[in-house]
């Protein structure tokens, strides 16, 4: 297979400018293809995306077409449903080397997504055995792991240069402490590089304190060397996960910081939002000026401070002994992650799912850094539970999820001085 989505972000790593990306996926082949066409006219650094519709998601594979048959847009593109040569002819003259095209999925069970990939003449995607069935589906966490494992080798078997990004990073990620966002990227990276997959990237979605972001994507690139040295791999950044601001300067004002995290940190590629993420989904207009914003780079680069360090340090110790925890329980890293989470050696905060816990709780501590409330079985030391004290309310709660929509959406940054 071509391997182009690689070597498109290795040569812009080498030339030290940023890939962006946008979640953008729509049901019809046209309006898909128009999409696509006009993302790669920017002339932008830029990795084309299909996001793929939520019936596609839960295995209804039928209903999309019925739905664009009459007439009605669908929330992403229905590749498993649309026939192969049809999605082949849109892509044509699209995906190539100077713009690759990944598949966004968010399936517990991917694997028919993962062959009709592959028959179109694609090989990256994204997801993970953890990361697309707890916060996503009721699958019992042993099947989408079984499920992730057989679609993984299919992969690696069907294509040479078969992609998958882990979306661990992203795990409920606007309450999660980074050490848990980077433990989980650099599992699921173990459990695809188990089952032959050798190129990947790590996801870490931004939170709620630029220094302490800094220090966990450093802490990320230092656990992935440990454990997939033997791996092609980068990093992604995620523009913010929760909420988003609801006006259009502080949205813009959320970006901005957003792509310069990015290259502070060093990411080498980052999945972008846009200004109408609070209301509605975004149109290819939209996500084109979200790309442009996101590209524009201010040649600004924030050196570490000692708190960077502390935050560094912190996360990096807390995700080896999570991740080290984890693959101490089996050589099989599968049958580890099932087992941690049954132990609640994994945990990850206000995740609702049967397969998890949800003893361990978030907080956002009085510097705005995300802190563990409750540890509940987390192989972390004493000192990690910094905050203690009571279950939270629900008043609590909903404060903590609108903080940083509430902070851009200030007079500072609505009066444009962001």
């Amino acid at each position: 297979m071509s391997g182009y989505f690689d070597r498109f972000v290795a040569e812009s790593r080498r030339r030290q400018t940023l890939v962006v990306q946008p979640r953008m996926g729509m049901g019809n082949l046209h309006t898909m293809q128009a999409g696509l066409r006009a993302v790669a006219a920017l002339g932008l650094p830029a990795v084309g995306t299909i996001t793929i519709d939520s019936y596609t998601r839960v295995g209804d594979y039928t209903t999309s077409l019925e739905r664009l048959a009459a007439g009605e847009e669908l929330n992403g593109y229905p590749l498993v449903s649309h026939p192969a040569g049809a999605t082949r002819a849109m892509l044509e003259g699209l995906h190539g080397p100077g713009f690759p095209v990944q598949v966004r999925h968010g399936t517990a069970r991917p694997l028919r997504v993962f062959e009709k990939l592959v028959e179109v003449g694609l090989d990256a995607t994204e997801g993970g055995p953890v990361s697309y069935c707890l916060p996503y589906s009721r699958l019992p966490l042993a099947d989408a792991v079984d499920a992730w494992a057989e679609s993984c080798r299919f992969l690696a078997g069907a294509t040479e240069h078969g992609h998958i990004e882990s979306f661990g990073g992203c795990l409920l990620g606007q309450l999660c402490p980074p050490s848990l966002l980077v433990a989980m990227a650099v599992l699921e990276g173990c459990f695809f590089r188990r089952h032959g997959v050798r190129h990947l990237s790590l996801s870490y979605a931004q939170g709620t304190l630029a220094v302490q972001d800094r220090g966990a994507l450093r802490a990320l690139r230092a656990l992935a060397a440990e454990h997939l040295a033997d791996t092609t791999w980068h990093v992604v950044l995620y523009t913010y996960m929760g909420l988003f601001p609801r006006t259009p300067n502080g949205a813009t004002a959320l970006i901005r910081d957003s792509a310069q995290l990015a290259r502070d940190a060093g990411c080498e590629r980052m999945i972008v939002k846009t200004v109408s993420e609070a209301w509605q989904i975004p149109s290819v207009s939209e996500n084109l000026s979200a790309l442009r914003l996101s590209a524009a780079d201010s040649g600004i680069r924030t050196a570490p401070s000692a708190l960077e360090d502390s935050f560094f340090e912190e996360t990096l110790e807390e995700a080896r002994l999570l991740v080290e925890a984890v693959l101490d329980l089996d050589d099989d890293v599968g049958t580890a992650l099932i087992e941690a989470f049954r132990k609640g050696l994994l945990d990850i905060p206000y995740c609702l799912h049967p397969d998890n816990r949800a003893a361990a709780t978030c907080v956002i501590d009085d510097r705005g850094a995300l802190a563990w409330g409750e540890r509940g079985g987390l192989p972390l030391p004493r000192a990690a539970e910094r905050a203690g004290g009571d279950r939270l309310g629900s008043d609590e709660l909903y404060e903590m999820l609108n903080h940083v929509a509430d902070r851009y959406d200030t007079n500072k940054y609505e009066s444009g001085l962001v």
